[in-house]
């Protein structure tokens, strides 16, 4: 089955679809799908982008990201532990409004409102975690139960928002070429110096065109999104490598100076790069 840039392709009878992702990374590209997933985080570490907003993964997380969301997973595992996922997937066109609006399932509606920015169940967790290891072993018909039970979950665990902005338009293939392009290249050099105009021309776009571009998508500005990737990754410094200084933490984050890197990390976080170090 071909895959299309910025679209994982699923059968296109089943309504409910497990997969298990395991390997070095996850599927690093940002990419978007029809389908609504649940993911169970079994092992691994580092970033889960989702629309405008950067979020941190780990052991036994489970997020929910809603429909044609583009999300990308960046890992920060170390190469020697494998990283592992379970992820329930279902097309809430297949299951029907019919059978959605039925009286029974009515207590299942607040997970279809939170879904629209995805999110992260923070009560339940035993529960959620539960009904989708079961699913890997399940037929098809225990599947569509579990995932009901899985939507009262959702719908009635704590939970926090993963995005606060969602693009409301539909990559086309062009356009999920570019945002990807822009996404792999910031992933893979933001320890570096990147200028507007070099990841202007990684997106084929003039310096002007390709901020106005990236503002309207994100609802940020790419410096503004670059500082928060490194600021994530400067936390992971600082609270796993204890023997570095935060001058070196901030260099190997892509800083160029303490005091831009300090200021930055203020913004993102509220509090000082101290107060991680202290704290751990």
């Amino acid at each position: 089955m071909k895959v299309l840039p910025f679209k994982i392709p699923k059968p296109e009878l089943n309504a409910v679809v497990f997969q298990e992702d395991k390997g070095k990374t996850f599927f690093n590209k940002l990419h978007q799908h029809e389908e609504i997933q649940i993911s169970l985080i079994l092992s691994g570490d580092g970033n889960l982008i989702v629309g405008d907003t950067i979020n941190r993964y780990k052991d036994g997380d489970i997020f929910v990201i809603g429909s044609n969301i583009p999300h990308v997973f960046n890992s920060d595992t170390p190469m020697k532990i494998q990283s592992r996922m379970f992820t329930v997937f279902f097309s809430k066109q297949l299951l029907g409004d019919a059978f959605l609006e039925l009286n029974e399932l009515r207590e299942v509606s607040n997970f279809f409102k939170r879904s629209e920015y995805g999110f992260k169940i923070n009560s339940k967790k035993r529960w959620a975690t539960d009904l989708i290891l079961k699913t890997e072993t399940a037929t098809q018909l225990e599947r569509l139960i579990i995932l009901i039970q899985l939507l009262k979950v959702g719908s009635e665990a704590r939970y926090t928002p993963l995005s606060s902005f969602i693009y409301n338009k539909n990559y086309n293939d062009n356009e999920g070429n570019r945002m990807r392009n822009v996404y792999d290249y910031t992933m893979n050099h933001y320890k570096n110096a990147i200028t507007l105009k070099t990841i202007a021309n990684v997106a084929n776009m003039t310096k002007n065109a390709f901020c106005k571009y990236f503002k309207k998508r994100t609802n940020k500005t790419y410096v503004t999104f670059l500082n928060e990737i490194r600021v994530e990754h400067a936390t992971r410094l600082l609270e796993k490598q204890s023997d570095l200084a935060i001058v070196e933490i901030a260099e190997l984050s892509g800083f160029q100076n303490l005091s831009n890197f300090n200021r930055q990390y203020k913004r993102v976080k509220g509090y000082a790069p101290s107060y991680v170090r202290k704290k751990n």
